[in-house]
């Protein structure tokens, strides 16, 4: 099922983020915690790729055997890193052969040890370039793209940004979930400022439930995202309590849902790092607390 179907304001979808594990144990980790959030009926899950294309078999497998064993949609994203037009024309292919209906087109991160992206000779330099590309394949794909609230790090401006982000759209571009946040405000005016430029696809929020100190501190660091004071203070105080951590992570987590259920978005996507637990316990607490 085309994920564009189950963005409704009226009744939105709760959706969760993995990762191809690298490891025996890792992909243990990921069917236990795909076997645990299951029974949440998530509207979908999606399947990152590697830096230059470094787990393309991986997530094309995945996504197909997480779609055949649980029968959750899945989605999965596919990245400009490394790769020219006739491989992801391959990859595009070979994803619509296993019956994957979405895909979540990106421009992709450097890869390890370089520090600026670098289009591929015969490939593309921009996320709006590889939505297009993916339309006029006629494969039927229903396709997602990142945004960013406070703007992405490597652009000049939040305005230019939101241009990029108007490419993607008139591209092709079937719905949004942004970077992850920690305040509201940014996605609010982040939706506001797109509407008045003509983008009215869903824009779905991320959200990061904060499980760990040092690791969010790194997020933070490389994704340009704002942490608000007082929960920076409150982190702070508690930084060496891993449980303390969590469960403050997962309070925040659960307002900051609260708050954007009530004004309407179309969904909640979770990065869930592979594990469970906090994104359950916020997903349970939301079902409790709404109709």
């Amino acid at each position: 099922m085309k994920i564009r179907t189950r963005l409704n304001p009226s009744k939105p979808c709760f959706s969760f983020e993995f990762f191809p594990p690298k490891t025996p144990e890792g992909e243990k980790q990921l069917w236990e915690t795909l076997e645990d959030l299951r029974s949440l009926e998530p509207g979908f899950v999606s399947v990152t790729y590697g830096a230059g294309g470094s787990t393309r078999d991986r997530t094309i497998e995945l996504v197909s055997h997480i779609k055949e064993r649980t029968g959750i949609e899945a989605m999965a994203h596919l990245t400009c890193v490394g790769h020219t037009k006739e491989e992801i024309a391959e990859v595009l292919g070979r994803l619509a052969k296993a019956r994957i209906e979405n895909v979540l087109a990106l421009r992709g991160d450097p890869p390890k040890g370089q520090t600026s992206f670098q289009r591929t000779e015969g490939g593309f330099g921009y996320a709006g370039e590889l939505v297009e590309f993916t339309q006029a394949q006629n494969l039927g794909f229903c396709i997602g793209a990142a945004a960013y609230p406070e703007g992405h790090v490597e652009t000049a401006s939040r305005e230019a940004d939101l241009q990029h982000l108007k490419a993607k759209v008139d591209a092709g571009c079937d719905f949004l979930i942004t970077q992850l946040f920690f305040d509201n405000a940014f996605y609010f005016d982040f939706v506001e400022r797109a509407r008045r430029a003509g983008i009215n696809v869903p824009i779905v929020p991320g959200i990061m439930p904060i499980t760990n100190f040092e690791q969010i501190t790194r997020f933070v660091r490389l994704c340009g995202t704002t942490v608000p004071m007082r929960l920076q203070l409150e982190l702070e105080k508690v930084k060496d309590d891993p449980t303390a951590v969590m469960q403050l992570g997962v309070a925040h987590a659960t307002v900051q849902c609260l708050e954007l259920l009530q004004r309407g978005v179309p969904g909640i996507h979770f990065y869930t790092l592979n594990r469970s637990p906090a994104s359950r316990m916020i997903v349970t607490a939301l079902r409790a607390r709404t109709p």
